[in-house]
């Protein structure tokens, strides 16, 4: 590949390097220059593009990206299309996440154009969660280097071990002065906990804290299949001969350890009665905070064996304890996301704009079905999940004030409108509450976007799945409005002049959802007395 600048009269066949903006003509970045595309260049005064020729043999880097993806896949991983150079890989199925370290370490020394980035092993995922991703750094991969990533990956070194359905008994035992309300609380996070994974609460009993007591349970719940059996002791473990380890060995069972290298967790028991694992949660299992418990219930529900090696071998990553510097959100880390409410989502409806190329009108006045179109633009957003609902106001301010006056939006003025659509951008994020987790950004101009629309964009948003960025899209084509988390809302606010924030789409492609939309609204904005007429033609056909 040859990379550099390229007379125009040359460039045909070059990869852009960058997006190049003439008057009216748009030539985006990795657009692959055509003969027809040499006339409207010369014809725009520009002499010269700076680009990539790929050689003979260079695979291009989306579909370099697909193929080295396609060979790290293993079981229950599917991939995304590959887009600007980056493939991702989602988990199919609720599970662990199981990555052959040594062949992703070998994978990113073979050459600086590939890299590969995953989550940890073990990490616990859900379904559509990004789990890995392959990105190409130049516009192509050479032959040599596609021939290193197949002599290296031979098998695959992403998968998912799945959640399987296990029978779950629980045991509570009884001491004088134990609480019943911390009892329930305690069952009630436990049985959380296995539904979480892909569990069954088979039998939840009480008895008291007593060797022979907890053994006839332990026996019952035997009888009765369960597959995995945790106890939940009224007095920590001191020790591997006290008094709930003792009833594991008088059923028959052995202690495989007692304690672990994971704080909070420490007092873990493992046990085993036959083939069926016994459990005795440590006493921080009675928070919902993330836990050693945590880490060995999940790896057996997905058929990982847990042996007193492995135990011994969490040390490293196993202090879980929160920090300033390492916080955590624990109520929702049990299930390894995010906790299961729906997001706070804002909207923010940007109609500043002077609508220069309808000439003397103002567009967003102008009448759809007998409607102001930022009328129906707004009643659209307020028939949706987001709220609040933000409506940036600038050229006519007080006339579309008139025509919004009666709905339940709140209005931001952007005195700074005729510097262009990110003063409006700026406006409307400042005065999104702060307990908002992101926000839809609307343009005023799209007649036929629709609430559910934006319902399905505020659906699958779950930054915490890799899921950070919503973008609605028809046949391949990416459209509006976009969802953004909060955790970009700073780099929004940097921007200036007369753009919106699409560049950080680029910038983020393995944090970009796509939604795919059976028709044109996403696509449909109403710019030019053109578009209006062909608009309004197509409704009446």
């Amino acid at each position: 590949m040859k990379f550099g600048s390229v007379p125009v009269a040359e460039a045909t066949g070059v990869v852009l390097a960058h997006t190049l903006r003439q008057g009216s003509l748009v030539l985006k970045k990795g657009h692959v220059v055509a003969a027809a595309d040499i006339a409207m260049l010369q014809a725009a005064g520009i002499v010269s593009v700076i680009g990539a020729r790929l050689d003979s043999g260079d695979v291009p880097e989306d579909e370099a990206a697909g193929a080295i993806a396609a060979r790290l896949s293993g079981e229950h991983v599917r991939r995304s299309a590959a887009r600007t150079g980056r493939c991702n890989l989602e988990a199919a199925r609720a599970g662990l996440v199981r990555v052959d370290a040594e062949l992703i370490d070998a994978m990113n020394r073979i050459d600086e154009s590939v890299t590969v980035a995953t989550l940890p092993d073990l990490d616990a995922v859900k379904p559509g969660q990004v789990i890995a991703t392959v990105k190409i750094i130049p516009f192509a991969v050479s032959a040599a280097v596609m021939a290193r990533v197949a002599e290296f990956v031979s098998s695959p070194a992403v998968a998912v071990a799945p959640f399987a359905p296990k029978k779950v008994a629980i045991i509570s035992t009884l001491l004088p002065g134990v609480k019943e309300t911390v009892v329930a609380s305690t069952e009630a996070l436990t049985q959380d906990r296995i539904k979480a994974v892909d569990g069954t609460v088979i039998s939840t009993t009480r008895c008291a804290h007593a060797t022979d007591d907890c053994g006839r349970e332990i026996a019952r719940a035997l009888a009765g299949g369960a597959e995995t059996i945790l106890i939940a002791a009224a007095s920590a473990t001191t020790d591997r001969h006290d008094v709930i380890p003792q009833a594991i060995v008088d059923a028959g069972g052995i202690i495989e350890h007692f304690g672990m290298p994971v704080d909070p967790g420490n007092l873990l028991v493992l046990g085993r009665i036959g083939t069926v694992p016994v459990l005795v949660l440590p006493g921080c299992a009675r928070s919902p905070k993330l836990n050693g418990f945590d880490w060995v219930l999940r790896r057996l529900a997905a058929g990982i064996p847990v042996t007193r090696a492995d135990i011994m071998a969490m040390g490293v990553g196993g202090l879980l304890v929160d920090t300033p510097s390492r916080p955590l959100p624990r109520d929702a880390a049990v299930r390894g996301t995010v906790a299961a409410k729906s997001p706070k989502i804002g909207a923010i409806v940007l109609a500043a704009g002077q609508s220069r190329r309808m000439g003397s009108f103002n567009k967003l006045l102008m009448p759809v079905d007998g409607v102001a179109l930022v009328r129906r633009t707004a009643e659209t957003v307020l028939a949706s999940a987001a709220r609040p609902v933000i409506v940036v106001t600038g050229h006519q301010a007080d006339d579309l004030r008139a025509q919004l006056k009666d709905l339940d939006a709140k209005f931001v003025h952007n005195a700074a409108y005729a510097e262009g659509l990110s003063t409006s951008l700026r406006a409307g994020l400042s005065a999104l509450p702060a307990d908002c987790e992101g926000a839809v950004i609307c343009l005023g101009d799209m007649p036929a976007i629709a609430p559910r629309h934006i319902d399905a964009l505020i659906s699958a948003f779950d930054p915490a799945a890799g899921k950070a960025i919503g973008v609605p899209v028809h046949t391949g084509k990416r459209g509006n409005p976009v969802l953004w988390a909060r955790r970009f809302f700073d780099e929004m606010q940097a921007v200036s002049g007369d753009v919106g924030a699409r560049h950080l789409i680029g910038a983020n492609e393995s944090l970009v959802y796509e939604i795919e939309f059976d028709d044109t609204a996403v696509l449909t904005d109403l710019d030019t007395p053109q578009q209006w007429a062909d608009y309004l033609a197509g409704r009446a056909r």
